[in-house]
């Protein structure tokens, strides 16, 4: 029986590591396409960044530059995707936004296979469920400890998981597994991303959130430990901004403001920044020559690197 209660141990603490977690960072921000400065006057790093994702502009900086010209022309086929020979803003916005989604595309991968049991290219609720939760749902692990918690956590995964099963024939596609993984990417998942906040943060399970909710979710002070500054700071927050209805608590429409709030679209903004000066005719479109004659700005190399490098130097003198 010990040896029984050990292997159940075991699994709890691997069903903790698969299952989706609850919310630790409740603001979900936006995140910048680079941590470079935006500064065209000092090298186009950033835009190399935004352009490639990070990663793939370090391999662009050990080309030479013509081996960079070669590979942009053929990145410049990829993105235009109705082959008009121009590259639209719409076109450069999704690519953009496409190469800055791919530490979320790394990360459904690295589940991919713990999940796809059967590796027919889809995941269904019970492979999910199985491989999650499955061994020690019996009845034989009735005694292990925290045993309700997994149960609750294995509620809130499938109300996810069906929510993202926007077909609901209970098998996620990999566009659907990561909007499981990943809810707050997906406008469709908001209402659940501010549904499952609530219940977070909500001890007394009125639906809602009160002053006293919102600060012990941040701050659990030890005893006789005095409050923070920063905590006065919340405290302030949330009677001055958060609670926009001042009925003293949050609602779910305030908790969205809250935790989903509107912020400027980066993509947009450097696609309407590289169109704006590559685009040499002004008709609001980019061709591969307007690209190519503007190589540098989108993607480095030997050369460039080098370029920015004496800059740097010169700056520092």
């Amino acid at each position: 029986m010990k040896l029984l209660r050990s292997l159940a141990s075991i699994c709890l603490l691997a069903a903790a590591a698969l299952s989706v977690p609850t919310q630790e960072k409740r603001v979900h921000h936006q995140a910048d396409l680079s941590d470079r400065a935006h500064d065209d006057s000092h090298g186009f790093q950033y835009d190399h960044e935004a352009f490639l994702g990070k990663e793939e502009a370090k391999t662009f900086d050990q080309l030479t530059s013509e081996e960079s010209k070669d590979k942009l022309a053929m990145i410049v086929d990829r993105i235009d995707a109705d082959k008009d020979g121009y590259i639209s803003h719409a076109e450069l916005h999704h690519w953009i936004k496409h190469r800055q989604r791919r530490y979320i595309e790394e990360n459904v991968n690295k589940h991919w296979k713990d999940y796809d049991k059967n590796q027919d290219g889809k995941i269904g609720w019970e492979e999910y469920k199985n491989t999650t939760y499955g061994f020690y749902l019996g009845e034989e692990f009735d005694d292990v400890e925290d045993k309700a918690t997994y149960r609750s956590m294995l509620r809130r995964d499938e109300r996810r998981f069906k929510t993202a099963d926007r077909d609901g024939d209970g098998i996620a596609t990999r566009e659907e597994f990561t909007a499981f993984l990943h809810p707050e990417e997906f406008d469709y998942m908001k209402d659940l991303v501010v549904q499952e906040t609530v219940e977070d943060i909500d001890t007394n399970r009125d639906g809602k959130i009160n002053i006293n909710e919102y600060i012990g979710d941040m701050f659990s002070p030890e005893s006789g430990e005095k409050e923070p500054d920063w905590v006065q700071t919340e405290r302030k927050h949330f009677h001055e901004f958060r609670d926009t209805n001042k009925d003293g608590y949050l609602d779910n429409a305030e908790v969205a403001h809250w935790v989903l709030p509107g912020e400027v679209d980066h993509a947009d903004n450097e696609a309407k920044h590289l169109i704006h000066e590559t685009d040499t005719d002004k008709d609001q479109k980019i061709t591969k020559k307007e690209i190519l004659a503007n190589w540098n700005m989108f993607v480095g190399s030997q050369v460039t690197n080098y370029g920015e490098d004496l800059t740097k130097r010169h700056d520092e003198l």
